[in-house]
């Protein structure tokens, strides 16, 4: 995460802006693949003015059934490793590069409370994957402090804008 810990959408709209600028400069476009985060990613990038040229698409995959039909997600690999895991965080963020016009693609998977956690992926669990045309894809496994459902979002924001503009 960064230095600051944002306290709303407007606090990431600088960071938003250097993924914009980097994407931009290489010529690449974006897609988002979001489960807790609900659309904030790709809103937050889409909140920038000139952001068509390198945003493609967001995927909204909230439930089992839209991460299956929408990014092609195996539901029996949910049924296995669970929804928010490494393995389907990492198998969205391949199914919205593959199912787009992007060069690179986010997603995350995890609990933004203020329920559904558990003693093993309790609140504040979240897994974030990118993938890149001809390059592996990479995975980080968060756990950011219960401070409430809001925090837990933004921060989710922050950490995968930020493993975005890493990997461009």
């Amino acid at each position: 995460m960064s230095e600051k810990t944002p306290r709303s959408l407007d606090d990431l709209s600088h960071l938003a802006i250097s993924v914009l600028d980097a994407l931009k400069a290489s010529g690449k476009m974006i897609a988002t693949a979001e489960s807790c985060t609900g659309g904030l990613i790709c809103g937050t990038l889409t909140d920038i003015a000139g952001s068509s040229v390198a945003v493609d698409r967001g995927f909204i995959t909230y439930s089992n059934e839209a991460k299956t039909e929408m990014l092609g997600v195996p539901p029996d690999l949910i049924a296995k490793v669970g929804a928010v895991s490494k393995e389907v965080a990492m198998a969205m963020a391949e199914g919205a590069l593959h199912r787009s016009r992007a060069d690179i693609a986010v997603s995350v998977t995890g609990v933004a409370g203020p329920g559904g956690g558990s003693a093993e992926k309790p609140v504040g669990t979240v897994h974030i994957a990118v993938a890149a045309t001809g390059l592996p894809t990479e995975h980080f496994h968060c756990w950011f402090a219960d401070r409430g459902r809001h925090a837990i979002r933004l921060d989710t924001v922050q950490t995968a804008l930020t493993s975005v503009l890493n990997a461009l």
